[in-house]
């Protein structure tokens, strides 16, 4: 039996899967937060818009234009008496004011590179988490089996154990019959826990980037910092939690758009220079130099009122950010408190737990030696019912060391400080 679970299970690994680099949890973390695509593209998005921002100081500084011509024309008949014109110019433009829009728009670009890194943030808290997850649960997975697998020899034992004790008519057959039910039904869970670990494979590569090792191990990677309490918690995620600062920056950034629309009402002024060089040779060679300098303003008055409804859409979208502004603040509120109970609540349960195995473990050890000594003292109902209920406490410890250690991520998550650089993946 051993061995044809071996193969079965040897068959699952080598079949559907490579062999990969991803060996514990810290390493599954650093393969997702350099290998996921998401995460990459975020990345891009954040050059991109600081693009955006140095184009828009662009603005406050002067344009320089160099121009010029040169042609040919004959202004005779029946001669050879041609000229070419041509002319040389420089011209320097600097706007001098821009009623105050111009300023707006650049502090509106320097809001939206912030947004675009607290984005980056919430994405890579996101995907730290989801690789936690699919971590844990691929550890999960392999532990059920394994669990499920030692059942097995528990129950084959049990079977030829009865089987023995029926020949010295020690049992009935119902007795037996109910021990090959129970290793029956083991191995229908353990089908189900071979294709869980598969599936757990499978989203485990989707996340992370690469596919676990054969010798994954279960190392708890060190949590370097925790809130110690849940109104600490609360301090810190006002000022780090992603989604709280980008509902801010973007009320910060509406004020702006107002800013900018209001600045269509406002005049602007703009002082150019220009050098011009020209040169004529229609009869002798004639050169001229021109110099220019103008300032200009201009004010619009009236442009059918599309500035008027411009800026009335710009406060009402503010006053809609003020609004989903304070609507985030309750709900970054509620979730952490969330997060902050399931992590002592999950604590608790997994301690409980704990002392729940070892009492079955205790338990079914001496039911099992008080049936196999013989006797009536058990039965071998109770020797099934010891088994199952030490199966289920094993089970359960082993989603609650996931549950708790999940909880305490859950809480980074909600300060705002799952990443890369707390968690020290990088440096």
């Amino acid at each position: 039996m051993k061995l044809i679970l071996k193969i079965v299970l040897f068959f699952l690994f080598s079949i559907t899967f490579n062999i990969s680099k991803a060996d514990n949890l810290t390493e599954s973390l650093k393969a997702a937060y350099l290998n996921n695509h998401k995460l990459n593209a975020e990345r891009a998005n954040v050059r991109a818009v600081n693009q955006r921002k140095k184009e828009a100081l662009s603005e406050f500084m002067p344009s320089v234009t160099i121009s010029g011509y040169v042609s040919e024309q004959d202004n005779t008949k029946g001669t050879e008496s041609n000229f070419e014109p041509s002319e040389q110019s420089l011209l320097i433009e600097q706007k001098i004011f821009q009623g105050l829009g111009g300023v707006a728009n650049y502090k509106k670009q320097k809001m939206e590179y912030s947004l675009a890194e607290f984005k980056l943030k919430k994405i890579e808290q996101e995907i730290l988490l989801s690789a936690v997850e699919a971590h844990l649960d691929f550890l999960l997975s392999k532990k059920k089996l394994n669990i499920n697998m030692a059942n097995i020899d528990l129950l084959d034992r049990q079977v030829e154990t009865d089987k023995n004790r029926l020949e010295k008519g020690e049992i009935s057959l119902a007795d037996l019959a109910q021990s090959e039910a129970s290793l029956a039904g083991a191995r229908a869970k353990l089908i189900t826990a071979q294709n869980d670990l598969v599936t757990s494979k499978v989203n485990f590569e989707k996340i992370v980037g690469q596919k676990p090792r054969e010798n994954i191990y279960d190392n708890k990677l060190n949590i370097i910092w925790l809130p110690r309490s849940l109104s600490e918690a609360y301090k810190i995620s006002k000022g780090e939690n992603p989604d709280l600062q980008i509902a801010s920056l973007e009320f910060e950034k509406s004020k702006q758009d107002v800013l900018i629309a209001g600045s269509d009402f406002a005049p602007t002024a703009t002082l150019s220079y220009k050098l011009a060089e020209q040169d004529d040779m229609s009869s002798t060679i004639t050169e001229r130099t021109q110099q220019t300098l103008k300032a200009t303003a201009t004010w619009p008055l009236f442009s059918g009122g599309s500035n008027y409804f411009s800026l009335r859409e710009a406060q009402e979208n503010r006053n809609n950010k003020e609004l989903l502004l304070k609507d985030s603040q309750k709900l970054v509120e509620t979730e952490v408190a969330k997060a902050w109970s399931n992590y002592q609540s999950s604590k608790s349960v997994l301690n409980s737990i704990r002392a729940q195995v070892e009492a079955a473990e205790i338990a079914n050890e001496g039911i099992t030696l008080e049936y196999e000594s013989g006797g009536n003292k058990r039965t071998t109902l109770d020797v099934i019912q010891s088994s199952a209920m030490l199966l289920e406490s094993k089970i359960n410890l082993a989603e609650s060391e996931k549950n708790f250690l999940i909880s305490q991520f859950n809480v980074l998550s909600g300060i705002g400080r799952l990443t890369a650089k707390q968690l020290k993946l990088i440096h």
